[in-house]
């Protein structure tokens, strides 16, 4: 029997095809240096993991409230008044396992069949096939890299169509490590006021910017909705823990979709949550400062290899850089690209296209590895491009 359509139709997910079998080159014998996942290579903070481990003792080991645990609420409520300056009702956010269920009921919830959703040309890879899964479609907007990869608020406006329902914002942004800047996040809130549409932010690299400083669309909009999460500032990805903020009216319409498909998230994850944001202020701090040497040094080596990168990342932990003139040898595919870069210096790296045609030929960096591992990554590099 065949799959369904929904499932048929979607894409993979390349940097995981990249990762597949860059491990199976490993379970062979190759060294791979791995430049492609976008997962810190931290060990969870301490204050974190022992908070895990008292509620566990502590018997917090059953469902919780379908939004979450109270204290874990008013501790994201409070680091939002914080770092913000924006007030936001524990009763507005919903804690979920990880932040892709966030985006499996928010879509779910605001999208009717044929409804579009405006997002930038490139994104990340995945909100794509959230938002084909939940019926609706995405109508892309380039942003480029002489621009900042930031939107044109003038390029959004005209896309904006009768079938438009949403607008999606993503800063620090995956694949780019670009910000938007406080000015036209701004303008891009009064225009999804303007013409009556959801304003979608993915805040899932808050805290994780060098240079400059990110904004929350809540200090622009008191309507919109936000996805945030452990996994990327605290180091807490295999714990799936994320949240998402929304409008008081769309409150109990998640909660009944998050009630029928998750019942709730861990419970002693939620607990160690609230360590995380209550105790974990050092470490994310000295995370931040290995990950900016990271980038600086990843810089440096790639624009010594003649790598041109107008706009260079302030946030997040990638880089996405220019490698169309090597992706002409396989005919502009940079998964082409990116296979033989593999294969033939052992470096995983992330093909452009992952992200959408509009970065196609690049080729995405992360830094989220040793700076011993990323030297390396860079000598083979820079070996593989000599003898290209």
């Amino acid at each position: 029997m065949p799959v369904s359509e929904r499932i048929a139709q979607m894409k993979p997910f390349m940097v995981m095809e990249v990762l597949e079998k860059a491990q199976r080159m490993e379970r062979e014998g190759a060294s791979v240096v791995h430049l492609e996942i976008g997962e810190p290579d931290f060990d969870t903070p301490a204050s974190i993991k022992r908070a895990a481990c008292a509620a566990l003792d502590d018997g917090h080991t059953h469902y919780t409230h379908s939004l979450g645990i109270r204290e874990l609420r008013e501790a994201i409520s409070d680091d939002y008044r914080q770092r913000y300056g924006v007030e936001v009702d524990p009763g507005r956010i919903i804690i979920t396992q990880g932040t892709s269920p966030a985006m499996f009921v928010l879509f779910s919830a605001i999208l009717r069949q044929g409804q579009e959703v405006i997002a930038s040309n490139p994104c990340y890879a995945c909100y794509h096939n959230f938002i084909r899964f939940a019926g609706g479609e995405v109508n892309p907007v380039p942003v480029t890299e002489q621009d900042g990869w930031q939107y044109r608020v003038s390029a959004v406006r005209e896309a904006v169509s009768d079938r438009t329902r949403a607008l999606l914002i993503n800063s620090p942004a995956n694949p780019t490590g670009t910000l938007l800047s406080s000015e036209r996040m701004k303008a891009l809130a009064e225009l999804a006021d303007e013409k009556g549409l959801h304003l979608v932010s993915d805040e899932i690299y808050h805290g994780l910017v060098y240079e400059g400083r990110e904004h929350s669309v809540l200090e622009f909009s008191d309507d919109a909705f936000v996805f945030n999460g452990f996994s990327k500032l605290y180091a807490m990805t295999g714990w799936r823990l994320g949240y998402l903020i929304a409008p008081e009216s769309f409150v109990r319409p998640l909660q009944i979709a998050c009630q029928n498909f998750f019942i709730s998230a861990n419970s002693m994850a939620q607990w160690a949550g609230v360590a995380a944001l209550r105790e974990a202020g050092e470490d994310v701090e000295h995370m931040k400062a290995v990950y900016d040497d990271r980038r600086r040094y990843m810089l440096s080596r790639l624009e010594g290899m003649g790598l041109s990168i107008p706009n260079p990342p302030t946030g997040a932990f990638y880089i996405l850089v220019d490698f169309r003139k090597y992706a002409e040898r396989f005919d502009g595919s940079s998964l082409k690209l990116a296979y033989d870069i593999l294969e033939k210096a052992a470096i995983g790296v992330t093909p452009g296209v992952d992200f959408g045609p509009g970065a196609e030929g690049y080729i995405r960096f992360s830094y989220a590895n040793s700076l011993e591992n990323i030297r390396e990554g860079m000598d083979r590099l820079e070996r593989y491009l000599k003898e290209f």
